[in-house]
């Protein structure tokens, strides 16, 4: 050990953004961790901040990689190719923070310790090899593994998409085509409940009745008392029979893109706790414009205020159709047709053709009170009709 190279060593361990410094340069210049959400950021952030401790202290006392480090490393390259992170990606994250804690190393050093740098140059090409062996043969093994039990690994494949553990579309997809299969495209992520007490629906069922064959590989999990479906888009049609013919309760969601297959998952499964009891009407399953709603009424929406409204009325947003929204707002503020009819001057039969029209073009009917609220909440936030 030399002194030089233990100041250097506590001043870089003291100091939090040498670790940033690594994060934002491997988020930066590595194209797979371009897109990491909050969670995932912060676990690299984790991995870098050990193993620059890890780095140094070898540096430090001039030692080799040891059992303990070596088992860790392969771990996280276990992890890595279960949640579809390239290879490739996840070793030049490494040679990236490797570069920049020689940056930083540099900065601190005295420019004539020529014996240090020569270490530090030989401990970093001694130490990547070493990794790049070590966890290229842990990501071979655990990718053998998951595309062996070919059920097993697509359930994984759905767990790890709902939990958002891909770093990016093209990670996802890689991850199925090295299974086989394509995903769902426009997709519906359809999260189902049973009645209290009961036992989780069976995802094969489910499967079974709600898919056609060719519409890309359906994908089904369990999570507690709840079933989810990675379906083709068209599935959410057919799943109020499927449901309430086995008195399930269920959340499709169909407006979202891949990237956000995790977003769909936290909206679906936030819609099914804290919706009211009348919100399950027999028949019907809640959709993206329930979640939204009850997301915003919970205080976390995920979504702003113009796209509930976009969600829930969809065409009375149109010009063309500021009738049928004074109608409807005449109607959520009186609670009676006739009433609603006085105001606008018109025959009540005239005002109900008018609702009737409302229902057909929003799927929700007035008369309602879970969808009577969601539209009340929908021409609220939206403001007045345009034109």
């Amino acid at each position: 050990m030399t002194n030089e190279r233990e100041r250097i060593r506590r001043e870089l361990v003291a100091d939090p953004r040498v670790v940033e410094a690594v994060v934002d340069a491997v988020h930066a210049r590595v194209p797979a961790y371009a897109d990491l959400d909050d969670g995932r950021r912060g676990e690299v952030r984790a991995i870098a901040a050990w193993a620059l401790e890890r780095f140094l202290h070898l540096w430090t006392v001039d030692g080799d990689i040891g059992p303990a480090d070596l088992r860790r490393f392969r771990g996280i390259a276990a992890a890595r190719a279960a949640d579809g992170r390239p290879l490739p990606a996840v070793l030049r994250a490494y040679r990236v923070a490797a570069a920049v804690l020689v940056d930083e190393i540099a900065a601190r050093a005295d420019p004539s310790a020529a014996a240090d740098a020569f270490a530090l140059t030989r401990q970093l090409l001694t130490t990547l090899d070493t990794l790049c062996e070590v966890m290229a043969g842990s990501y071979t093994a655990t990718s053998d593994r998951l595309a062996g039990d070919r059920a097993q690994a697509l359930r994984l494949l759905l767990d790890d998409l709902i939990a958002g553990r891909h770093a990016s579309v093209g990670a996802v997809t890689d991850r199925a085509a090295r299974l086989g299969v394509e995903l769902p495209y426009p997709y519906c992520l359809l999260v189902v409940t049973p009645a209290e007490g009961d036992h989780p629906a069976d995802p094969a069922e489910l499967l079974a009745e709600l898919t056609d064959p060719g519409a890309g590989t359906p994908l089904a999990t369990t999570q507690g008392p709840r079933t989810v479906l990675l379906l083709p888009a068209d599935a959410a049609a057919t799943a109020p029979r499927a449901l309430g013919e086995r008195g399930l309760r269920g959340c499709a969601i169909t407006g979202e893109g891949l990237d956000r297959i995790a977003v769909a998952h936290r909206l679906a499964t936030g819609a099914l706790a804290t919706a009211p009891e009348h919100a399950h009407r027999p028949g019907r399953v809640l959709t993206d414009a329930d979640a939204h709603v009850l997301a915003l009424l919970a205080g976390h929406p995920a979504t702003d205020a113009g796209h509930i409204g976009r969600l829930i009325l969809g065409p009375l947003a149109r010009p063309a159709h500021r009738h049928l929204r004074e109608a409807l707002t005449a109607y959520l503020d009186t609670g009676s047709a006739t009433a609603a009819a006085q105001g606008l001057r018109l025959h009540p039969q005239s005002l109900r053709y008018r609702l009737r029209r409302v229902r057909e073009l929003t799927g929700r009917d007035p008369r309602d009170p879970w969808q009577r609220l969601t539209l009340d909440i929908a021409r609220t936030v939206a403001g007045p009709p345009a034109g």
